[in-house]
């Protein structure tokens, strides 16, 4: 057979690539600017190398806070634009205020518009080339599945929602007991007879590999798998390949044998890493608690006027190892909100007073926890806190849900920053394999990852 497979470049590969030509792209610009305009504010040359390296360093690190490299945002034309003003007027913003490491603030006005359009446009026509061809359905991934009927379009959702250039083409059904037709929508069922044409065919990618069902893994199918793998095909198994995509922990699909794809990291036990980052915890808390002072007065008049209660309020989350402690906040709902009894809060809560929604909003409430921080309690980075009776409420639909309190809750973390508000007991159990792949992976560099994300969910006003 004839191996015959498109480009496809991975989710890491693509955000490289991003950040590659992002840099190289305003680099280009202002060099050709200052040789059309006589622009002299920034000049490339050995002697001011580190002017680069200090705008390369701006440029990407508020790229990240903005969003540039998340790949949702990257292909959608609109949201990118946005993202590249709100990247360029920071980048340009702070380069202009450092002159320390950079050059000295220009005397002419008209050198700082320069500036600002060099990399306005540099970023604009990079990025517009990204969506037009880069982002183009040339250079998807397509894919063959081999799973049960069932599992196949929670599968496909969860896989190409992550990642827009992932597109499942067909499947193979692995379940023996029902081998009935089968009709999806953009999902071709695909005979095991007909699997080596198709992928021939279709220019398939890689075959991933979904199936619980070891029975449905006929002696022909097992055949016709090592076939395609003898001729260069790439054969995966569906929770690597999930969360490598989506960034989680697929919990619901290695039930008993949870702990042989879970591996907690070195990092939990790292006496090194575990001292910098609460030497880091312990700085945060400090001036976020200095800043929380500052905000008091506003938040006072706003509870006087909006909320009429008590300024803060505790509740009782479990931490680590299970044990019990008092969390601190600014309260932002009314009094006696639970008087029906204990309830998840919701998008929309109504229990929410209107200036509570403002507090929630920009993540105002929370600052009280840096008490919480400060007192080892929790951590700045981690999985929410729950309370008690939600605990055990979703620790009896999946038992390893306790696995979480391995490591202190933040307040912070990377279910946050990934998923929506929890609503319901589904919204947990997703936002419990962000957790879970944060225990999993944890270091400083994806703890530096999820303080850039939170900046983004900030600015954006995306709290809740």
């Amino acid at each position: 057979m004839r191996k015959k497979k498109d480009i496809h470049f991975e989710i890491s590969e693509r955000k490289i690539l991003l950040r590659i030509f992002d840099f190289i792209s305003v680099l280009f610009s202002l060099y050709f600017v200052g040789i059309i305009f006589q622009f002299d504010y920034f000049n490339i040359s050995a002697t001011n190398y580190y002017w680069t390296i200090v705008l390369g360093l701006y440029l990407l690190f508020f790229g990240s806070v903005f969003e540039m490299y998340n790949l949702q945002v990257a292909s959608n034309q609109y949201q990118v634009i946005k993202s590249i003003i709100l990247t360029t007027s920071i980048t340009v913003l702070s380069y202009l205020l450092t002159p320390i490491y950079t050059p000295v603030l220009p005397s002419n006005r008209l050198q700082i518009l320069i500036f600002f359009f060099a990399i306005f446009g540099a970023l604009f026509i990079w990025r517009m080339v990204y969506v037009r061809f880069f982002a183009s359905n040339r250079f998807v991934k397509k894919v063959i599945l081999v799973c049960d009927k069932e599992q196949v379009k929670e599968l496909v959702d969860g896989l190409e929602s992550a990642d827009p250039h992932y597109r499942v083409l067909g499947f193979v059904n692995s379940d023996s007991t029902n081998l009935t037709d089968i009709d999806l929508k953009d999902i071709e069922h695909i005979d095991i007879d007909k699997l080596e044409l198709f992928v021939k065919q279709n220019s398939i990618s890689e075959v991933v590999i979904a199936s619980q069902k070891t029975d449905g893994i006929t002696v022909k199918l097992y055949n016709q798998l090592i076939y395609l793998l003898e001729n260069g095909y790439i054969i995966r198994e569906y929770t690597q390949v999930y969360e490598n995509i989506t960034q989680r922990i697929p919990v619901q699909y290695v039930s008993r044998d949870f702990y042989r794809y879970f591996p907690f990291s070195r990092s939990n036990q790292n006496h090194l890493y575990l001292i910098v980052v609460r030497f880091l915890e312990i700085i945060i808390s400090l001036i976020g608690l200095a800043l929380g002072l500052i905000l008091i007065p506003i938040v006072l008049v706003g509870n006087i006027i909006g909320n009429k209660g008590k300024l803060f309020y505790t509740q009782e989350r479990v931490g680590r190892n299970g044990k019990v402690f008092r969390i601190l906040k600014f309260r932002t709902m009314v009094k006696n909100a639970e008087k029906a009894g204990a309830v998840f809060a919701t998008s929309n809560d109504s229990r929410v007073t209107p200036f509570g929604k403002i507090m929630r909003k920009s993540r105002i409430d929370e600052f009280p926890q840096f008490y919480n921080i400060l007192k080892g309690e929790m951590a700045v980075i981690g999985p929410r806190p729950e309370r008690p009776i939600f605990v055990n409420e979703i620790a009896e639909v999946m038992p390893f849900y306790e696995t979480r309190h391995v490591i202190k809750p933040g307040l912070t973390g990377w279910a946050q920053v990934n998923y929506s508000y929890g609503e319901t007991i589904d919204d947990s159990l997703i936002k419990l394999q962000y957790d879970l792949y944060y225990i999993k992976h944890r270091s400083l560099f994806l703890d530096f990852n999820i303080l850039f994300k939170t900046f983004s969910t900030v600015l954006f006003y995306r709290g809740q």
